[in-house]
Order: structure tokens, then sequence, then C-alpha cells
């Protein structure tokens, strides 16, 4: 499979993470989609989470994403992504008082194991920014399956104002093989491992 006939199948997928990520805060089932497809890159096919485990980082996802909506309507960009009860925060909050309160929130949640808050104390970001970081991701997850270097479906891949953040269970030759290849790509300004190693 050559990269652009894999970006081809990334990028109409692409579209749904973008109309989801329009707004305020990502709905807690629509994070749950962006998961399986370009949005945060995971192929969920072939995840070496059990069952069990899938389920409940769809539930952090959710209750994390819902219970923020609830209390900041407005005004917040979150995005909410869990991998084995680890939860990556990012998106951008007006004051960092309500930056610590989110933090807070998640590592309240049950199932959750431990918490990296990345969110950025600012304005949010444009409708244009989101669309670029939703094409990163795509570009990043089209390029690890055509490395053929692991199991692509080992990584997901977040993209923030293109810092491209990259959670999974691999080991650390996966791990760095990954990071590798995100930060060779176009446009990816950084990249932060996160990763559950193996060995």
């Amino acid at each position: 499979m050559n990269g652009r006939s894999a970006l081809a199948r990334l990028l109409p997928l692409a579209g749904l993470a973008l109309v989801v990520g329009g707004g305020p805060l990502v709905a807690g089932c629509a994070a749950v989609v962006i998961g399986a497809t370009a949005g945060a890159g995971t192929l969920v096919a072939m995840d070496r989470r059990s069952s069990g485990i899938l389920a409940s980082d769809q539930a952090i996802e959710s209750k994390v994403t819902k219970d923020a909506a609830n209390r900041w309507p407005s005004g917040v960009h979150l995005n909410v992504t869990s991998f084995d009860g680890k939860v990556l925060l990012t998106g951008e909050v007006p004051t960092a008082a309500i930056r610590e309160e989110i933090g807070q929130l998640a590592t309240a949640t049950e199932y959750v194991r431990g918490v990296n808050n990345e969110l950025v104390v600012g304005p949010e970001t444009e409708y244009g920014a989101r669309t670029q970081d939703t094409y990163i991701t795509a570009k990043v997850t089209s390029r690890l399956i055509e490395g053929g270097r692991f199991d692509a479906n080992n990584v997901k891949v977040v993209t923030e104002r293109s810092v491209v953040y990259l959670l999974g269970l691999v080991s650390r030759q996966e791990g760095n093989a990954a990071a590798e290849i995100a930060a060779s790509t176009m446009d990816v300004a950084r990249v932060v491992k996160l990763f559950e190693y193996t060995d």
C-alpha cells in the first residue's frame, strides 16, 4: 500500500473529526469514533488492550468530556483521550484555574490511572488550525502504516496545535520508531511520547 492510498482511506474519515471538533467540546461518543479514525489515529482491530480496557477507556473519555461540558458549557475547547486508563487532556481553556480543575476532574474519574494535562491557557484555536491538526494526524497515521516497521494498530496519534502526542502499548523499539516517523512528518512542530512500554 502506498502512502497516497493510505491517506486517501483516512481523509474521508477526517471530515467527521472536523465536524465534531468544531464545537467547544468534543462529545464523548464522538471521541470514541475519532479514536478509531483520523482525529486520534488508532486502528481498533488489532489493539493490544483487552475489550474490557477498551470499554473503560471509552467510558473515561465520555465521562470526563460530559462532566467538563456540564461545568463549562462555553469558552473551553477540550479533547479527552484515554489509553489503558492514562488520560491525555488537550485543547485550550481561559484560565489556569480551569485547567487545574479539569485535570482534577479527570484524575477523580473511575478507572483513571494517570493524567497528562496538556491544556493550554489561551483563546480557543480557530477552525483552520483544527483542520490542520486533523490533517497532520492523518499524515502521521498513514506514514506509520506504510512504514511497516511495526504494527501501527498499537499507536494512537493525537495532534493539537501541530504537536503530535503518541500513545499506545508498545516496545521501546516500536515507540522510538513511531516517534521518528512522526517527527519527520511535514508540519509537525513537536512529538511527545506518552507510551506504556511492554519491555
